[in-house]
């Protein structure tokens, strides 16, 4: 995986969180979590930043660079509010600064990848090229919900990052059901090829419900050994046929 990780997602309430804790939780050595805009909590409330330091233990540093109160796009809930928004370039020059401290920077996005930052309609995308203008090997994890429709939000989504040029590292479904349907069975085949990237996990739906101590297991079994985990695609498609 790349040094700075940037998590997206094909939608809101997907797993973002989740998955980036769970990343963060297998990374080998100290690592840094930021959360360019968290949008919908009051001040004094818990954002993600602190749901990911909450599951994934002591060794995770976690920076909030803007807050919004209400739950909408980060541009829409800052004008709302009347606050100002961070810049591609504020979020860049902080990673940087994180890197030049931490193995691993994990930015986890808000919904998808083209959700509006700014009043320039600047985006998480916007973010990882101008960290990459900084110097800084950047990459993505596009984390998708499991059933239809997944498809082709996943293919949209890569194919706004290749158009960048900027790098998919892989997909994980953020948010596997006990008992999954048809569609969310073949998904498992077809995601890889949408996404042109491999699939890299399925964390159990529920799973934030894992208790701190016992979250660092149940890390490793739902992703794959590219996140620092033992999950095997291949055995969990043979394991769910269609």
């Amino acid at each position: 995986m790349s040094p700075v990780l940037f998590v997206t997602g094909t939608g809101t309430e997907v797993g973002k969180t989740l998955t980036t804790a769970a990343v963060a939780a297998l990374c080998p050595e100290p690592v840094a979590v930021l959360k360019p805009g968290q949008t919908g909590l009051g001040p004094d409330e818990p954002g993600d930043v602190a749901e990911v330091a909450r599951l994934a233990g002591p060794l995770v540093h976690t920076v909030e660079l803007a807050r919004y109160p209400e739950p909408l796009a980060p541009e829409t809930a800052a004008r709302r509010a009347g606050l100002p928004t961070p810049t591609p370039e504020d979020v860049a020059k902080t990673v940087a600064a994180l890197a030049a401290e931490y193995g691993t920077v994990l930015v986890e996005g808000a919904g998808g990848l083209l959700v509006r930052y700014d009043e320039r309609g600047r985006t998480l995308a916007d973010q990882a090229l101008a960290c990459r203008d900084l110097g800084l090997d950047v990459g993505f994890l596009l984390v998708a919900a499991a059933g239809l429709g997944t498809l082709n939000a996943t293919a949209l989504t890569a194919e706004a990052l290749h158009h960048r040029g900027l790098p998919l590292r892989g997909v994980v479904v953020g948010s596997w059901p006990a008992d999954p349907d048809l569609a969310a069975r073949c998904n498992l085949a077809d995601l890889p090829t949408a996404a042109s990237a491999p699939l890299l996990g399925a964390l159990p739906a529920g799973a934030a419900a894992h208790a701190p101590a016992a979250f660092r297991s149940f890390a490793a079994a739902a992703l794959a050994p590219a996140l620092g985990g033992t999950w095997d695609a291949a055995a969990f498609t043979a394991a769910h046929p269609a």
